[in-house]
């Protein structure tokens, strides 16, 4: 039987973290993504990568994008989703609403012990449906979606002669502003590391905004070297990016 990742009890009115089991769920958790990356940080490669966030077309065409990965999850050989969704709970007013969104994923390149991490053939095709058409910018965002994988790939490349030969990515991570500084950020990463240890002690990694990485410092996470860079053409040299900074739990403080 495909094992089903426990929620984290809450205390109190403390928030609650739970694995996502409803279609509503995901599209609520979008709008906190939406409210958190878009307006309240203005990520331009969030932006970017979800056009018209900011329209009702572009909103629902987007969450139902992520509806689709969270439909269509895979499983390892163990019987672990590859793809875990999860939500915070809090009570607002004595009714429960859903104030944040993180998605966990095991990644690896050997078959059977994760997702394999996006290549360049996946890249194009993301970016071709994303920007039909638009040969500018498909080719930016090409460019600048393979810098942000770029290591990434290369430590889930690294670990295929580890056992076991996976990691788990926390590939997003977003909270309502009206609900920051609750601590479910912190709580959604907690989540994956315990969960990390229990599919046999893998390593964490992630891509960390400016906004975020305060956050996994806390819990383990150590920078590796600076801020990623952006490997893009002349012409969009002006264009601006936002800093991301390559984290992981199994190496030293840079």
């Amino acid at each position: 039987m495909a094992h089903q990742p426990t929620s984290t009890k809450p205390v109190g009115e403390e928030p609650r973290i739970e694995v996502i089991d409803r279609e509503e769920d995901i599209i609520t958790g979008f709008d906190c993504a939406c409210k958190a990356f878009g307006n309240q940080v203005r990520d331009n490669l969030w932006m970017a990568v979800n056009p018209g966030w900011d329209t009702p077309e572009g909103r629902a065409r987007a969450a139902a994008k992520l509806v689709k990965k969270w439909r269509n999850v895979t499983y390892d050989k163990q019987g672990n989703p590859n793809s875990i969704f999860l939500k915070a709970t809090v009570s607002d007013q004595g009714r429960p609403v859903v104030a944040g969104l993180a998605i966990w994923e095991q990644l690896s390149i050997v078959e059977g012990h994760g997702e394999q991490p996006p290549d360049d053939q996946r890249i194009a095709s993301d970016v071709e449906a994303l920007y039909p058409g638009d040969e500018v910018e498909q080719r930016y965002l090409s460019q600048t979606l393979r810098s942000f994988f770029k290591r990434r790939v290369e430590v889930v490349r690294e670990k295929a002669t580890s056992n076991p030969p996976a990691v788990m990515h926390l590939r997003s991570c977003s909270v309502d502003p009206a609900y920051q500084r609750r601590g479910i950020a912190q709580r959604f990463v907690q989540w994956g590391l315990d969960e990390a240890q229990r599919r046999g002690g893998l390593e964490a990694i992630t891509e960390a905004s400016s906004m975020g990485r305060h956050v996994y410092s806390r819990l383990g996470f150590r920078a590796e070297g600076p801020d990623m860079e952006y490997e893009v053409d002349a012409e969009f040299l002006s264009r601006e990016r936002p800093p991301n900074l390559f984290m992981r739990t199994g190496v030293s403080q840079q």
